[in-house]
């Protein structure tokens, strides 16, 4: 039922016995409040109609987050990735939290990345975070295009596979320090060629004495990665202190970001500051391009989706093999 007032552009709406009362202009409704006698329903009105008041809107950042948080999409995700997702989307929350949605354009996509260019890997984490909030709009029907679709991340260098001698200087610098969570993720890192998100996450029940099963965080595929003789000599004598192979507690892993920060207070130990922890997973896959491993092989350790990435591991095994030829008939002229 909908009855209108004396008052121009007020109406009332009676539901289930409740009446509500609106300043309605066209089909444009605003809600006002209860009490159509009180001082603050007569601010409210004339606020609205002198133009004062702004309609409140409902597809604001904050309701797309929220409403993205309660979606199977994010709730699928695994604890760490949520956590990860968590950070860059409460700090799009805490700067664009009542601005509405449906008003981001593709420059104001760049600003939001170009804000963080110092720091590249925040810089695309905020690209990624805002095209996944847009597919998330556009499911809504608030919007029929995603702004950040085709806005380019930032390059913040190529990873490098590890030389053979700061390879070394880790294995010494935590044998010698009795670093065991940051040698056993080194180890476990070089002899199976994954992420670190996935290197905490394994579990002694993974570990047959040969392979070790893994689900890959950022593919979801299960792989069972051969362990080669070292890691297999590694595992076998250590200690086993929970159920995770790097573990906090009986029951409880070690969070990625520590095991990164502990990585890093090695590295700086070693003056390996350019050599990343993610270079590892390149380390593993080069030396198995360089062992003569095939593409496809090596794609059954590393667990990439295409070949695109494997053949760049066999140009660098290929391209050090040929200078070592090439030089080599230097010494025979």
């Amino acid at each position: 039922m909908v009855k209108k007032l004396e008052r121009k552009y007020v109406t009332t709406k009676t539901v289930k016995g409740r009446v509500y009362y609106y300043f309605r202009r066209g089909e444009t409704y605003q809600r006002l409040p209860n009490d159509p006698d009180s001082q603050e329903f007569d601010a409210a009105y004339w606020a609205i109609r002198s133009g004062r008041a702004q309609k409140q809107t409902k597809t604001t950042f904050e309701a797309l987050i929220v409403s993205y948080y309660q979606t199977p999409e994010f709730k699928d995700r695994k604890p760490r990735v949520q956590q990860e997702y968590r950070r860059t989307l409460e700090l799009i929350r805490e700067k664009n939290g009542p601005k509405d949605f449906t008003k981001l354009r593709r420059r104001d996509v760049i600003a939001a990345r170009d804000a963080y260019a110092d720091t590249w890997r925040k810089a695309n984490a905020m690209v990624e975070m805002i095209s996944i909030l847009s597919r998330h709009a556009i499911d809504l029907e608030w919007i029929t295009a995603n702004p950040a679709s085709g806005v380019k991340k930032l390059k913040g260098g190529e990873y490098q596979p590890w030389p053979a001698a700061k390879l070394r200087a880790f294995e010494v610098y935590c044998e010698s320090g009795s670093l065991e969570w940051e040698l056993t993720a080194y180890m476990l890192g070089i002899g199976t060629g994954q992420r670190i998100g996935d290197v905490i996450g394994m579990e002694w029940a993974h570990y047959d004495g040969q392979f070790i099963s893994v689900v890959q965080e950022k593919t979801a595929a299960r792989l069972w990665v051969a362990c080669p003789e070292f890691l297999r000599k590694y595992l076998d004598n250590l200690q086993r202190r929970g159920r995770f192979i790097i573990s906090q507690s009986l029951h409880k892993g070690v969070a990625k970001r520590t095991i990164q920060q502990r990585v890093m207070a090695v590295r700086e130990g070693i003056g390996a500051q350019a050599f990343v922890i993610h270079g590892w997973r390149y380390t593993a896959a080069v030396h198995l391009a360089e062992a003569g491993a095939s593409d496809s092989e090596i794609q059954a350790v590393t667990g990439h989706k295409t070949l695109e990435m494997v053949k760049k591991y066999r140009s660098q095994a290929n391209q050090k093999r040929l200078s070592q030829a090439a030089q080599a008939r230097r010494s025979r002229t």
